[in-house]
């Protein structure tokens, strides 16, 4: 009888993203938010441009709290450079978010107008997120 090959399925130092998120799952400074739907890997060029576009449209009233952090540096070498050698040096840095996680907050401005700013501000990110009311919010 034949058996299947054994082959174990390992990425080299780069961690996984298994599994929802342990903290930052709950609204615990606005009233509105947006919620990550996959893990992915946020870099901080992606969370400036969110960030910009989500001010910009609420014309910079209300407040807006980033939930996140690119504190993962990714590493690569320079182009044409033989193997071997040590690791490259930091390229840029990414936020872990994994599904559950609250990326954005928002605070001090109507429903209408958070919906819009988190919506133009989810565009920008790789990941599917979703909109968010707190629960102690009064329309």
């Amino acid at each position: 009888m034949l058996q299947p090959k054994r082959t174990k399925f390992r990425k080299a130092q780069k961690g996984r993203m298994k599994g929802t998120s342990q903290r930052g799952s709950q609204l615990s400074n606005g009233m509105f938010g947006i919620k990550s739907l996959d893990s992915k890997f946020i870099t901080s060029r992606q969370i400036e441009a969110a960030r910009i576009a989500a001010t910009r449209y609420m014309k910079r009233e209300g407040q807006l709290w980033i939930k996140i952090f690119p504190d993962k540096p990714i590493t690569k070498k320079p182009l044409e450079v033989r193997m071997g050698k040590g690791k490259g040096a930091p390229e840029y840095f990414v936020a872990v978010v994994k599904p559950g996680r609250i990326i954005f907050e928002i605070a001090g401005v109507p429903l209408s107008v958070a919906k819009e700013a988190l919506r133009l501000a989810a565009q920008k990110l790789p990941v599917k997120t979703r909109f968010i009311i707190a629960r102690d919010f009064q329309a």
